[in-house]
């Protein structure tokens, strides 16, 4: 008889039925969590396109709930994973396309500004002129020359890496 290596580490992570989803809505949740902390109190107000990449994070949660609390079957449990391995991936094009646009690589759009709500008109022109403008184009803070938006293109890659090597990895649900 052959003696086998034991599994690597990512190859138990990954093929754990139910792990995997629950480490990538955590890792969501977490980078939108830093993404409001770092809004709210630490004053960094979201351009558009950062919105955009919130949006990305958020809907990458849905297709994780199932995989996540149900029992699934194996194929099940691997379009969710693919699905959630799609968005993130959309959501790590988005945010080299806010980096480029940041390093001036390439134009982003000319109406980039803060989302505004209000409810009548008096509130809505109020809201209006007391909204921050954040522009697209500019940097507000980075960390050895990468900006917010590049390490959400490098997180969403890595998470859409993931969520693809789970998928064909995982056991069927238990």
């Amino acid at each position: 008889m052959m003696n086998r290596p034991p599994p690597s580490p990512l190859a138990r992570l990954t093929g754990a039925p139910r792990l995997p989803p629950l480490l990538l809505i955590l890792a969501a949740l977490t980078a939108l969590g830093t993404a409001f902390a770092s809004q709210y109190w630490g004053g960094l107000n979201p351009c558009e396109m950062c919105w955009w990449q919130r949006y990305a994070y958020m809907t990458s949660v849905v297709p994780l709930l199932p995989s996540a609390f149900l029992r699934l079957t194996a194929a099940q449990r691997r379009v969710s994973l693919l699905l959630a391995g799609l968005v993130f991936l959309v959501g790590a094009g988005i945010s080299l396309f806010h980096a480029g646009v940041e390093q001036k690589w390439w134009e982003g759009f000319t109406a980039c500004t803060a989302p505004i709500s209000a409810g009548g008109l008096d509130d809505l022109r109020a809201a209006i002129l007391a909204a921050p403008v954040v522009r697209c184009d500019e940097i507000p803070w980075s960390l050895f020359g990468i900006s917010i938006a590049g390490f959400s293109a490098i997180a969403s890659l890595v998470l859409a890496l993931f969520a693809v090597k789970a998928a064909f990895s995982t056991e069927t649900a238990r």
